[in-house]
Order: C-alpha cells, then structure tokens, then sequence
C-alpha cells in the first residue's frame, strides 16, 4: 500500500472520512458517467441525486471511513496517482478555520480561542470541535472548512482542541459582500487580431461568459480550483484578441464572489491565469 493510502486508512478508523487529492491539491475528476453531473449527484450535494458511483467522484461527497471502498478497485487508480490525502471536516464532526498569510493568523490569535493548529504552506488551520456552515473568504486571508468541503490533511498538529466558539459561527452568519470586482480590477491589453474576430460576434462570447458563470456557480466543491480552470479556460479561449472587457471579467470576477470567493482570491486568480498563458 503506498504511504498515502496508509494515512488514509489510519483516518479513517479514527471516524474521520477521507479522500485522495491528485497534483494541485484538488480532487480526482468524475467519471464519465459523473461528469458535469450528468449522474444527478450524489447524496448530500448540494442539490442530492441517486448516485451510487464507487468511485471517488463528487469530491468531498465521496469522501468516506469504509476501508473495503479504500482499498477497492474502483479506488485503486486514483491512490496511485494521489498526491495528497484531504478529509471532510464536517463528517468529522470538526470545523477546520483556514489562515491564508500571517496577518490572518495574527487576527485569529487576537480574536478566537486557542485550539489545535497545524501549519500549511502559507499559514494554519486552526481545527475546532463541532461543524458549520463552509464559506470561503469571510474576512481577508480566512475560509471556513467545514460541511460540504474538505480539507489537506497535514498532520494531527498541536495543542487541546476545543469547542466550535461562537466567534466562529458568527463569521459565516455575517451579511456578504455585494459580489463586485475586486478593486483595481486588471483589464486585457491583449491587441485584436487582424482580421474579423468571430468573438466580436456578441452571441458568440456572451454565450462563452455564460457557460463560464454556470460553471463557477455549479461548482459544489473545490470552488478555488474551479474558479481558476475557468479564467483559464476563458482567457485561453478569448485572451488574445482583445475581445475580453472589463464588463465580461467583472460578469465573472462576480460569478467567483458569490460563490463565496474573496477579491483578492479572483484576483490571484485571474493574474495567475494570465500569467501560466503569457498573456
């Protein structure tokens, strides 16, 4: 068994639901008969369907403590290509409070009660007793994982954890932002082919804007991941002609907002995107 699949079923006979992330720290894609939901989702999504795919589609969905589902065949593909192991906090019964960058974990030591930590890459996620509501982007630099989300497992971390503070709850209660463009919203400076661009056709791209918000707003997981695949996708496909404006980047910087993402994380995003593009 390889080290990944090890941790996940040590997780797993603890109660805690586990799944495999592939490279980018996301989940495996669905299959073909789970693509763009084409199942009707599985039960306990955000819209429940009939489901009952062995495979681990439907990110956190599938996430489970079944051993004999671990160590399946239908699971035996992604465990050789896994990358990382990811759990369901919610089913877990915990609530994981994700600090992006050190300003946010300075708020969290100002602001919540101490609970066990465990360090990320770029900050920690403060783990509490109890679940809740997910919502990414509640304040700058913090995401709440909870139920319907999942979250990299790092390690067991340190220190007493402690129950679910009502100062936790309170930030997904919070009126959210009008979903707007971030501030300094970049523009594309690409130049216009020469010739006739078939985007110019209003139909043409306002269907392309479209499908993109649809796919953003769909996204019942990994929200991150699928806000940027989407600028991606949109700049491969109409990033070189000048055709974007600002009015369609704002249609989807809003799109990303109400699903909960942050300005700052649409606009990470979006530069990120343009950059792996040369654009």
């Amino acid at each position: 068994m390889s080290t990944h699949l090890l941790t996940a079923l040590d997780l797993a006979a603890r109660a805690v639901p586990v799944l495999p992330l592939r490279a980018g720290k996301v989940p495996f894609g669905n299959c073909p008969s789970c693509r763009d939901n084409a199942c009707g989702g599985r039960p306990n999504m955000k819209t429940p369907g009939p489901c009952n795919c062995p495979r681990p589609c439907h990110a956190w969905a599938a996430a489970t403590t079944d051993p004999a589902t671990l160590t399946g065949p239908a699971w035996a593909s992604a465990w050789r290509q896994t990358a990382a192991v990811a759990y369901h906090p919610g089913g877990a019964n915990l609530t994981v409070v994700d600090l992006d960058h050190a300003d946010a974990i300075t708020w969290a030591r100002e602001t919540l009660p101490a609970t066990r930590t465990v360090p990320t890459t770029r900050g920690e996620h403060w783990i509490y007793r109890g679940a809740m509501q997910s919502v990414n982007g509640v304040r700058p630099g913090v995401d709440i994982k909870s139920t319907m989300a999942y979250a990299r497992w790092l390690g067991p971390g340190t220190g007493t954890m402690t129950a679910l503070p009502d100062a936790v709850r309170a930030l997904a209660d919070r009126e959210p932002s009008p979903a707007r463009p971030a501030p300094h919203m970049p523009s594309l400076a690409a130049p216009a082919v020469g010739g006739e661009c078939r985007h110019r056709t209003p139909a043409y791209l306002d269907r392309g804007i479209a499908m993109a918000e649809q796919r953003i707003t769909e996204a019942t997981s990994a929200v991150h991941a699928t806000v940027y695949r989407t600028f991606l996708a949109v700049l491969d496909a109409h990033g070189r002609c000048g055709c974007l404006t600002d009015a369609h980047i704002g249609r989807l910087f809003a799109a990303a907002q109400a699903k909960g993402e942050s300005p700052r994380h649409c606009h990470d995003a979006w530069t990120n995107a343009r950059t792996r593009l040369g654009l």
